[in-house]
């Protein structure tokens, strides 16, 4: 008997620990809003140089399973856009720029963002005269950096790509100025001090054509740790600050609540988006898969970065092992079958699928320093819903208390537990019952879990909007559901709108 009771005791002992209870409230304080997710379209893999398509027929558009919406491709140091890819190493023979167009026009027919990052300028223009970043025993000590004069040659050899592009059936969106202006490297590249992307902004950026390519950004240098000293300087100079749409960075060597996150301070004060343009956090895992603990580890950084105030998150890689698609190498794993959506496809989708458009909320769990924390958590408002994210790396199951800013009539839970297809994304119905703004909701360990819920707006949101529009003049248009639909001066579409407090009809 003593051994019965000694084992039941145990038994509610274990269960106890379990059913851990916390509770997270989700204020009304509104953040940056998410511009979207993407990956880069480069060498590698989608050799031959990114022709082959099938990784954006896969990723990329609203109904795909995965709904990735920016993707980077490569400038490559030429002019004609038309020269044959060359052997690795190669580098003053410069390989083409055709070879993103294929997936380019994909994404963009599927209502997606394409931009472009140089490795290198042409090597005419630089002081070691190849499109190497200039780190190999034949050049010594040789750097490759742009020439000053060469600097008024930079913007118009950007536009001829975008010229390339554009006849080619591709309006490209962005430009960066450089990948890793920091680092010096062995292939394509080429080195930058702050000080001298200042000065290739302030003086000459005003030469990229936005009149003849409407709408195309211009991004900073992405720098390799997204470190201030590469950022700042630009956005604390009135001249560089007009001419930079995106403030960009890759995370290697810093988490993103760290360099990432004091970065976005200054980016945020002067409107500009911040875009983490590359990371790829488990490359160098040798001949396996990712396991479950990489993958939410993963989901942690794209968590970190949305605390920190990015807009954009593009990974490295599309496919690869240790990316969204299998490459077919068996020596990776029988689940590396190629173009097969892979787990971190699926990680990648809680964040692309459903907080892309958002707008970030404040929590009572937001972390302010460090990473890889045993639970994260971020909140997000879309339209008429309230997204919530929350990951456990723990072996606890958690009951979450969710306080709301909002009533809601309705919840919908995806939840990620493991590696295995089958549960890669499921969906459950979260029963609310009455219109409320606290729920409770299941947490399981090791999980990554987003939490929908529809706002319930009500009769009474209506007869608050029409309270508030009759005590003020501002002109707002409103939905049936109080949402604000456009300033007047621009006509809505047909239907039934409050302005004033009064009822209208637009034919």
């Amino acid at each position: 008997m003593k051994r019965i009771i000694t084992a039941i005791t145990l038994l509610v002992a274990l269960t106890t620990m379990r059913a851990a209870t916390l509770t997270l409230t989700v204020n009304k304080v509104r953040k940056q809003t998410i511009t979207g997710f993407g990956a880069a379209c480069c060498d590698g893999a989608m050799c031959p140089y990114g022709t082959d398509t099938n990784p954006v027929r896969l990723l990329y558009g609203p109904t795909s399973k995965i709904g990735l919406n920016i993707m980077r491709m490569e400038i490559s140091p030429n002019f004609e856009g038309d020269i044959i890819v060359p052997e690795w190493g190669n580098w003053d023979s410069p390989y083409d720029w055709k070879g993103s167009l294929p997936s380019a026009k994909i994404v963009k027919q599927r209502g997606g963002i394409v931009f472009g990052t140089p490795w290198s300028p042409p090597g005419e223009y630089k002081t070691n005269g190849s499109a190497q970043g200039g780190n190999s025993d034949d050049q010594g000590n040789q750097r490759g950096k742009l020439r000053e004069d060469c600097y008024e040659k930079f913007f118009p050899w950007l536009n001829t790509f975008l010229a390339y592009m554009k006849k080619n059936g591709v309006n490209v969106d962005a430009v960066s100025i450089q990948n890793e202006p920091d680092w010096w490297v062995s292939y394509s590249g080429c080195l930058y001090d702050p000080q001298d992307l200042v000065n290739l902004v302030k003086n000459y950026a005003y030469m990229l054509d936005r009149e003849t390519y409407p709408g195309v950004r211009l991004i900073s240098g992405e720098s390799l740790g997204f470190t201030q000293n590469y950022t700042d300087p630009l956005m604390k100079d009135a001249t560089c600050r007009e001419q930079i749409d995106i403030v960009a960075g890759h995370l290697y060597g810093h988490a993103p609540l760290n360099y990432m996150k004091n970065s976005a301070v200054l980016a945020a004060k002067y409107g500009k988006e911040v875009w983490m343009t590359e990371h790829s956090s488990t490359d160098n895992i040798g001949d396996r898969l990712p396991n479950w603990h990489e993958q939410l580890l993963f989901a942690e950084e794209l968590n970190e970065c949305m605390l920190a105030g990015c807009t954009g998150y593009i990974y490295w890689y599309m496919r690869a092992h240790w990316a969204f698609v299998g490459t077919g190498e068996t020596k990776y794993g029988t689940d590396n079958k190629k173009n097969k959506l892979l787990p971190r496809a699926f990680v990648m989708s809680h964040f692309s699928k459903h907080v892309t458009g958002s707008t970030r909320l404040t929590t009572s769990r937001d972390m302010t320093s460090g990473a890889e924390a045993p639970l994260e958590f971020s909140a997000y408002i879309k339209g008429d819903s309230l997204i919530v994210m929350a990951i456990d790396t723990t072996k606890t199951d958690y009951s979450m208390k969710l306080r709301l800013p909002e009533q809601v009539k309705s919840g919908t839970h995806l939840l990620s537990t493991g590696n295995e297809t089958e549960n890669l994304c499921q969906e459950k119905t979260i029963d609310i019952g009455e219109s409320t703004n606290s729920v409770v909701v299941e947490m399981p360990a090791r999980s990554l879990n987003t939490y929908i819920f529809i706002i319930d707006r009500g009769e009474d949101a209506i007869r608050d909007v029409q309270m508030a529009d009759s005590r003020r003049a501002d002109g707002l248009i409103h939905d049936l559901n109080g949402r604000i639909v456009t300033p007047s001066r621009i006509t809505p579409r047909q239907g039934i709108y409050i302005r004033g407090g009064k009822k209208f009809f637009i034919k």
